[in-house]
């Protein structure tokens, strides 16, 4: 039987101390608008060079003194959790635990048990809110029989989302691998989306308390490599639809076949909701840079009120047009004295649809390109909602290992996702749970 054990738990500090001016970190309005507490991600790493145990012991303490100096760039994730408006940048430091596993790699890889990989996290993935005083950065280190290592991270989402993740991620690499361009984080987001109270964490959790279901949720993950996602936007170009994206096409069948599965399930139709998450550094240049820190994120959403027979061109167009709202103009009006009415329409749209499915992507954020010194990781992940009794309809998108596929991880009912699981049009292009090692 797997199991794993906990051998050593500790808190990395920062290398320098916060300085007193910098005590306290102000969170942004936006940072109020997730409801997940952590922002989850496992990176595993095969032992390719045949490192020894010795090795592994360097390989630790080369992760842990890198920590320490990315820490202290990056100071407010090595404090403590002091509000919904505030973090303390006290310098307690990141928990740090080390496990092991009594399993090799590979073979955890060749048939992935995902009831597994949530232990391989340092914190339980649930929807409950940080508590006041807790580390706004944990870490977990596990250790395969054959010297694999899988790094995961479990960081308050009240301060990163992905691409802040992804930039904390890359600057603890390059001090790891001994980058002499170390990458700093631009702290500029509570200035331009400062946040006086708590109106939109309350608007916003009345929004996804809505969305929030009871029942038996899995998680199934469906992957497209390159030659099937090609054929694909081929399909959805057929009616002069231009240079459809990866994400547009795996996310407007994805949501033709959920459609299709809450039909076969209940036995009747009812007008359909699509979330995406965008990344606003993108649509603001001028002010937020690639390194910017916090959730600078806003929610698109599209709404289909025809069948699940509507064509996969009309659904993509649909993905598109509702990414595109959240543009420039969109993110002036967010920091302009209608600021709060542009929020609340937008969330009470979400709020009133009864059929919701919700998208994010990773997608060209280059958790791939992840290397700590001895190689790039064979897997990136997230947490698992399987067997969760309180849950969201919600899909992960995830560049796969050569960058050019997807693998979308798909959490839903229990009897939504059977359906899915033998939708013959979704089959036509996805795998479904291959192992990783597939999909180099």
């Amino acid at each position: 039987m797997t199991s794993i054990e906990i051998n050593s738990k500790e808190h990395i500090k920062p290398s320098s101390p916060t300085p007193q001016h910098l005590k306290s970190y102000n969170l942004s309005i936006l940072d109020q608008l997730i409801p997940a507490p952590y922002a989850p991600i496992i990176l595993y790493y095969p032992n390719k060079d045949q490192a020894s145990e010795f090795d592994i012991q360097q390989r630790l303490n080369s992760l842990k003194d890198s920590l320490s100096e990315t820490l202290t760039r990056f100071y407010p994730l090595a404090g403590t959790i002091k509000s919904d408006l505030l973090i303390d940048c006290n310098d307690v430091g990141a928990y740090f635990a080390v496990a092991r596993v009594n399993i090799r790699l590979n073979k955890f890889l060749n048939h992935v048990d995902l009831d597994l990989i949530n232990h391989f996290l340092p914190c339980e993935p649930t929807f409950n809110g940080c508590s006041e005083g807790s580390c706004v950065s944990n870490v977990q280190v596990t250790i395969f029989e054959c010297c694999g290592i899988a790094i995961s991270l479990c960081i308050s989402h009240k301060i990163l989302d992905g691409g802040a993740l992804s930039t904390f991620v890359k600057s603890w690499a390059g001090s790891s691998y001994g980058l002499k361009e170390v990458v700093y984080p631009n702290m500029s987001a509570p200035s331009l989306f400062p946040a006086k109270d708590l109106w939109l964490k309350n608007s916003s959790m009345v929004m996804w308390g809505s969305l929030f279901k009871m029942g038996k949720c899995r998680t199934t993950r469906f992957v497209f490599d390159s030659t099937k996602l090609a054929i694909l936007k081929a399909k959805a170009s057929k009616n002069g639809l231009k240079d459809p994206t990866r994400v547009e096409v795996v996310s407007a069948l994805l949501w033709k076949c959920v459609m299709a599965a809450f039909e076969e399930n209940t036995g009747s139709w009812k007008p359909s909701l699509l979330s995406h998450v965008v990344n606003l550094r993108k649509r603001l240049v001028s002010t937020l840079s690639e390194n910017s820190i916090g959730n600078l994120i806003f929610i698109a959403s599209a709404k289909c009120d025809s069948d699940s027979r509507t064509p996969l061109h009309i659904l993509v167009e649909k993905v598109r047009g509702g990414v595109a709202k959240i543009n420039g103009e969109f993110v002036k009006k967010l920091q302009g004295d209608k600021g709060r009415e542009v929020m609340e329409e937008s969330l009470k749209g979400i709020k009133d649809c009864a059929n919701y499915i919700g998208f994010t992507s990773w997608c060209k954020m280059g958790f791939y390109e992840t290397d700590f010194g001895w190689g790039k990781p064979v897997w990136v992940c997230g947490s698992v909602l399987e067997g969760h009794p309180v849950f969201m309809n919600f899909v992960v998108l995830n560049d796969t290992q050569n960058g050019q596929g997807i693998e979308a991880w798909v959490s839903m009912d229990e009897a939504a996702i059977n359906v899915l699981k033998h939708d013959p049009e979704l089959l036509e292009f996805a795998l479904v749970d291959p192992s990783p090692l597939q999909m180099v």
